[in-house]
């Protein structure tokens, strides 16, 4: 499943990340690595999202969302 297909409430599990070389070391510089919990708090129109990720809060627009694969965690 995409991170954009998640539902506000819902806590995944990071599997892939399939963005440009840059930015997928800026996420990973800010915490989001392979098999890291990410709650979504808030959604904002079409793939637009308020995440939280290791206690601290972020906005990821669609192009982002879109290239993040997760799981759902159990």
């Amino acid at each position: 499943m995409l991170l954009k297909d998640a539902e506000i409430g819902d806590t995944c599990i990071v599997e892939k990340i399939h963005l440009p070389f840059q930015m997928e070391r800026r996420l990973e510089a800010l915490g989001m690595t392979k098999d890291t919990p990410v709650s979504v708090i808030n959604r904002k129109g079409k793939g637009i999202l308020i995440i939280k990720l290791r206690g601290t809060r972020f906005a990821l627009g669609y192009n982002i969302t879109k290239n993040i694969e997760v799981r759902r965690a159990v």
